[in-house]
């Protein structure tokens, strides 16, 4: 039997604006509201419910992307106005990085969860 990953539960101060959020940035769309959920499916079938939440830890969310997609997702985020990094430490402020002979960058969503979106990871 393999093990994969099927959803992770996102905690958000509203669930809907939360994942309409990341689904922009992303490019994906977001699903119909499932009680007490609102889904966010990318394309490996993995689903981050959001659910509403006042209390909690903040995340990290590592989405692993194509090169084009990597562009309009960052294009996206620039033209919000939203502050990005090229750490996950949020040190190098206006940058990106180039780990892995690819790209990477972190943001925040409206709840603090550091989000990043890479195009290469280690071997």
């Amino acid at each position: 039997m393999s093990i994969q990953l099927n959803h992770i539960i996102v905690p958000a101060h509203d669930k809907r604006a939360s994942a309409e959020f990341l689904g922009s940035i992303l490019g994906v769309p977001v699903g119909e509201d499932s009680e007490p959920f609102v889904p966010l499916t990318v394309s490996n079938g993995v689903t981050l419910d959001y659910a509403n939440a006042s209390d909690f830890q903040h995340l990290h969310c590592a989405f692993l992307v194509e090169e084009d997609e990597f562009d309009a997702a960052f294009e996206r985020i620039q033209r919000a106005g939203l502050t990005y990094y090229a750490d996950p430490g949020h040190h190098q402020e206006g940058e990106i990085n180039h780990r892995w002979g690819g790209r990477g960058v972190y943001f925040d969503d409206p709840n603090g969860h550091n989000m990043e979106i890479l195009t290469s990871v280690p071997d």
